[in-house]
């Protein structure tokens, strides 16, 4: 529950200085959010006494729990076909592997840590529209997807739960647990927005555009907490994209920073109150101002600091 009048415990918080990967001089992903959330956490101090929690890079066996082979190999000799590497949207560098290999490492930790702690937090994740057989829309590895399947293949958990309230539909999440009933997939996103093609997810909801903070709190509040009584997860991955903001370049919602803290706040509380860890990760989120883009994106770590 949240706490009043009591200094915060910080929940663990992973980061990987390989989150940054070097991208051409203006390509419109925002790669140096990440650097700047790990320097804002620091500054406000968000960060536990022993500082951020470094992952290791996913290894192969990890990578294919959730995606084919065949892509795997590709990814990790740098040999992605340029109609994939398109779709992606990256140039399929090494510093992009290493980069998605940290961030996917990143929250297999991070839920290994959530099932320790009862809740943690990646400085990266949310990479939901690579499917199982190739990537898309900068995401080249589903961190989520691969980290759900670690802790069901090592029995850790027997059921999962995925929140995912990017603006984008969790079209790949959706894809490599399709036909598990291990795996409950939630997306909540703006209809209208990318990709064009949905796949459908255990529950989607689909919002017009222009929604703002009062609707989206409101379909919030009725949402979580029935597809936590029909998940029956042991644990629940939470995908805090920024993305639905008003001011957001991809985005076709209108929450405010206040709309999207309460957001995270009822999300976390509802899950918490039933004794699930959760695992947070950042998501998307779409700024010139990269300053402004990881401070939004700070308002998760904000948030899990209220929370025991």
């Amino acid at each position: 529950m949240p706490r009043s009048g009591e200094e915060p415990v910080m929940p663990p918080i992973v980061h990987h200085p390989a989150y940054h990967a070097e991208i051409p001089e203006g390509h419109r992903f925002p790669m140096g959010k990440f650097r700047r959330l790990a320097e804002v956490l620091a500054e406000e101090g968000l960060v536990a006494p022993g500082g951020f929690i470094v992952p290791a890079l996913a290894p192969d066996g990890w990578l294919r729990l959730a995606h084919d082979g065949a892509y795997v190999d590709q990814v990790l000799t740098a040999t992605v076909p340029d109609r994939i590497a398109r779709e992606i949207g990256f140039p399929m560098t090494e510093a992009v592997t290493t980069r998605a290999r940290a961030a996917t490492g990143g929250t297999v930790l991070a839920a290994r840590l959530a099932l320790e702690h009862g809740l943690a937090l990646n400085t990266a994740g949310g990479s939901h529209h690579a499917r199982r057989a190739h990537g898309a829309g900068f995401c080249v590895l589903n961190d989520v997807a691969v980290a759900a399947a670690v802790l069901l293949a090592d029995h850790d958990v027997r059921r999962v739960a995925v929140i995912d309230l990017d603006v984008h539909q969790g079209d790949g999440t959706a894809d490599v647990f399709a036909g598990d009933e291990r795996v409950f997939t939630v997306s909540v996103h703006a209809e209208r927005n990318y990709p064009v093609r949905k796949v459908p997810s255990s529950v989607d909801v689909g919002l017009p555009d222009a929604v703002g903070d009062a609707d989206y709190l409101a379909m919030l509040a009725e949402l979580v907490p029935a597809v936590l009584d029909r998940a029956r997860a042991d644990v629940v991955f939470y995908n805090a994209g920024v993305d639905p903001h008003a001011d957001d370049r991809l985005g076709r919602l209108a929450l405010s920073d206040t709309g999207l803290a309460e957001r995270d706040r009822r999300v976390i509380g509802a899950v918490r109150e039933r004794g699930l860890p959760l695992v947070g990760v950042i998501g998307g989120g779409y700024e010139a101002d990269v300053d402004r883009l990881a401070r939004r994106h700070a308002i998760l770590h904000r948030t899990a600091a209220e929370f025991d």
